[in-house]
């Protein structure tokens, strides 16, 4: 028998009607028996920067593909501006972890990123010489242009992420889902991510990332969703980035999760 968690999230109710770039009301997923994440809420703010965090089996990932309706709710409401999510898929970007990609499949770093054109060229439409002309510009923008014709599969790690984000950005969409962007990269990649991200945010993007690195979250975003299994806390980082808070969703006691809150407060 499954035993719901009691809990009183920290967070703000989810208004009845929102226009936000995400509403999430009452969400449950479970992989067979087992709960994953319950009766969640998170309403996003608009052109914000928003890390995703908890611990491992936290539902982080789970919590992404369930809002992109890739893994199956067993209850709860999502809108996307006030609409349906499944209604504005066009408006959201999306970059994957990088072990659930194929990376064998036969495609350039500039195919890849020309598909985040597709939106606006059309599915079964020509690619024309004027879309890879703006897909090299996107590759420029994260310093991949020089790899434009290297199959996504003999890129490093960290250039095939980048790769991704160009993607993200040829999308224009106003709201971006990224799953741990930031794992294994190398400091280069890691600066020009945030680069991309604060470039999405001036404008007026709003971007949700799940994140593992607590001490360097402040540094990079402005808001926290803290989730084990449920929501622990949400809200702006300086409010919701606190020691009892982590230490509530990690375990009490771990002296390096409250030492980054203490030191992130003073």
């Amino acid at each position: 028998m499954v035993t719901l968690l009691k809990f009183r999230p920290r967070h703000r109710p989810l208004p009845a009607e929102s226009d936000s770039p995400l509403a999430v009301h009452n969400l449950t997923v479970a992989y067979g028996h087992q709960p994953v994440l319950q009766k969640v809420d998170f309403v996003a703010p608009a052109a914000a920067l928003v890390a995703v965090v908890g611990p491992n089996g936290a539902g982080k990932s789970t919590f992404i593909k369930a809002v992109l309706g890739l893994q199956p709710r067993i209850s709860g409401e999502v809108a996307c501006y006030g609409r349906p999510v499944e209604r504005q898929r066009r408006l959201i970007g999306y970059v994957p972890q990088r072990s659930s990609v194929d990376w064998d499949f036969p495609a350039s770093a500039l195919d890849v990123v020309t598909m985040g054109l597709y939106g606006g060229i059309g599915w079964c439409r020509p690619v024309r010489a004027r879309h890879r002309e703006q897909a090299m510009a996107y590759l420029e923008q994260v310093g991949m242009a020089d790899f434009a014709r290297r199959q996504i599969g003999q890129l490093s790690g960290g250039q095939q992420q980048r790769v991704f984000l160009a993607r993200a950005l040829a999308q224009d969409a106003r709201l971006y889902l990224m799953d741990e962007p930031f794992a294994g990269v190398d400091a280069a990649t890691e600066r020009a991510i945030v680069e991309v991200l604060r470039t999405l945010k001036s404008r007026g993007r709003t971007v949700l990332c799940v994140h593992h690195d607590l001490q360097t979250a402040p540094d990079y975003f402005e808001h926290l969703l803290l989730l084990a299994g449920r929501v622990v806390a949400a809200g702006p980082m300086a409010e919701a980035f606190t020691t009892a808070a982590l230490e509530e969703a990690y375990g009490v006691g771990l002296s390096l999760i409250g030492t980054a809150a203490a030191a992130r407060a003073g």
